[in-house]
């Protein structure tokens, strides 16, 4: 019975079915969940500090507004007047409005003159979460290095000159705007105006709780909306693991099964829906498998090739050797002495070939390549071989282009090509019989075509010319003077160097095979030095 999903995957599955999230590398998801909250919370901010300051500077055109008009209307009123308006202005706008003489001289205080319209709150009394409030506000204005206010502190000398913002107001006859803090970190926005012409000036101070207020209100909203991203990205994150991690582990435990030698029940998933990272790496793993599961069955059926075509020659050579003792007559032991060297020698021949067939691909894998000239490395192999006898009589023709048909590669190696196949042709052509090299460029390739006059090779066998020790060979060839390997080897070392071996028939229709090197033709600016 399946287990019951669990909460996080109750979350977690809604978003594996969001496509467009697949559709994005796993670097462009990982940034995006985690940026996600910070630029939320970073945006966030800075937004409340412009906030706050379109806020205070609405303020300082109001408190500037309200100290001209109250001026003003002090101005032409009596002392009994005067005190009356500030009263009134006093209670209906919540603020502390002060008179000052032509001398600096305090002559009316609203909160003298009536009851407090507003009083500082004291921090040491408030509560936990207005202490955390204006812990956020101090952490707040260091992250958008706000400029420091001053504190707001009642001068013991009760004189105009004791502000600085009313002595600039009696100076330029202009209103003035001063802001301070006071203990609960609340703004004080306090404004100075003259009154009349005799230089009398008002002093007008109003604590914007409000402002504070409005700005802890909207960071209380940023910080609900952080949390719904925070937890967002969680989720986010969870889906992440959820869709990284599984296909990881399954990942693994197919290794893991690869690893102690049961890979052929393993079947690695590939994922082909998923285009990033984890699917690229699915698919390599599976491809890897596939490979290695190939490399396993050539080694397997490699060993085994072995084992049978050293086993034949050892038997004879045992054979040959344990009669050896029985045997008087010189003529047979003369005989049998033949057939152990002749094995001896075909063993040799097997171990050597075989050993060559086993280190091609590692040596090709290091080798540096180099231009080569196609038709003359041909040329001079069908040479070489003529002066040591082992063109057996038959004439090695070459047609060539007129250019040069130059392929890259390790000299040694193609040479070792051609020799196979030139051996080859010699050993299924009749005697007399000439065998034809052709080399030709055609399109990208260089292509290398050998022809033999012999029996040809039927349709349904030419794969099979190119498997390890195949031992169709001419009947009229001693048994044993061939591996097997000669035509494996070769092409084995033409696809290590990009290009392919096939068999083809004749173009002009004769008996006998063709066998055709296509090879990549080097570019041009390959040959430069």
């Amino acid at each position: 019975m399946a287990d019951a999903p669990t909460v996080r995957d109750r979350l977690v599955r809604p978003l594996a079915r969001i496509r467009p999230l697949e559709r994005l590398s796993l670097t462009a998801r990982i940034l995006a969940v985690n940026i996600l909250p910070l630029a939320l919370l970073g945006g966030g901010i800075f937004y409340l500090d412009s906030y706050r300051a379109q806020l205070l500077d609405e303020r300082y055109k109001l408190a500037r507004i309200e100290a001209q008009i109250t001026a003003e209307a002090l101005a032409g009123a009596s002392r009994e007047r005067q005190d009356a308006l500030l009263i009134q202005i006093g209670k209906e706008q919540k603020m502390r409005l002060r008179l000052f003489d032509p001398k600096g001289r305090l002559i009316a205080d609203s909160f003298k003159l009536d009851e407090p319209g507003f009083t500082l709150d004291n921090p040491d009394d408030d509560p936990f979460s207005l202490r955390f409030a204006r812990l956020l506000d101090q952490v707040v204005d260091t992250l958008v290095s706000a400029q420091p206010v001053p504190r707001y502190i009642e001068p013991e000398a009760q004189t105009a000159d004791a502000w600085p913002e009313l002595v600039r107001a009696r100076e330029q006859r202009l209103s003035q705007i001063e802001l301070r803090q006071a203990r609960d970190r609340t703004p004080v926005i306090t404004a100075a105006a003259p009154v009349g012409l005799q230089g009398a000036t008002l002093l007008t101070t109003r604590n914007a709780v409000d402002i504070t207020e409005a700005v802890r209100a909207a960071r209380s909203t940023l910080g609900f909306g952080v949390l719904l991203a925070l937890f967002a990205s969680i989720m986010l994150s969870l889906f992440m693991a959820r869709t990284i991690v599984q296909p990881l582990q399954t990942l693994a435990k197919a290794a893991q099964r690869v690893r102690l030698g049961r890979e052929r029940e393993v079947e690695v998933p590939r994922l082909p829906d998923r285009p990033d990272e984890i699917g690229v790496l699915a698919r390599a793993v599976s491809d890897m498998t596939h490979a290695l599961r190939q490399r396993i069955d050539a080694v397997e059926h490699f060993a085994a090739d072995v084992a049978h075509e050293i086993k034949n020659p050892l038997a004879s050579l045992r054979s040959a050797v344990e009669s050896l003792g029985t045997v008087n007559d010189p003529d047979l032991r003369a005989q049998l002495l033949e057939i152990a060297t002749h094995d001896v020698r075909r063993i040799d021949r097997l171990v050597t070939e075989i050993s060559e067939a086993s280190r091609i691909d590692a040596e090709l894998s290091r080798a540096t390549f180099e231009p080569i000239d196609l038709a003359a490395l041909a040329a001079n192999i069908a040479i070489s071989r003529e002066g040591r006898g082992l063109n057996r009589g038959h004439e090695i023709t070459i047609e060539r282009p007129e250019r040069t048909v130059a392929v890259m590669g390790v000299p040694l190696r193609l040479e070792r090509v051609i020799d196979n196949l030139i051996d080859n042709a010699v050993s299924f052509s009749p005697p007399g019989a000439p065998v034809e090299l052709t080399v030709r460029e055609s399109g990208r390739t260089a292509d290398l075509v050998i022809c033999d006059r012999g029996p040809g090779i039927p349709e349904d066998a030419r794969a099979k010319v190119f498997e390890r020790f195949h031992s169709d060979r001419p009947e009229a060839e001693d048994f044993g003077n061939h591996s097997g390997l000669g035509l494996a080897i070769a092409r084995t070392i033409v696809e290590a160097h990009g290009g392919t071996l096939s068999v083809e028939d004749r173009a002009d229709g004769g008996y006998g095979a063709c066998l055709v090197v296509r090879l990549p033709a080097a570019r041009s600016d390959e040959n430069e030095p």
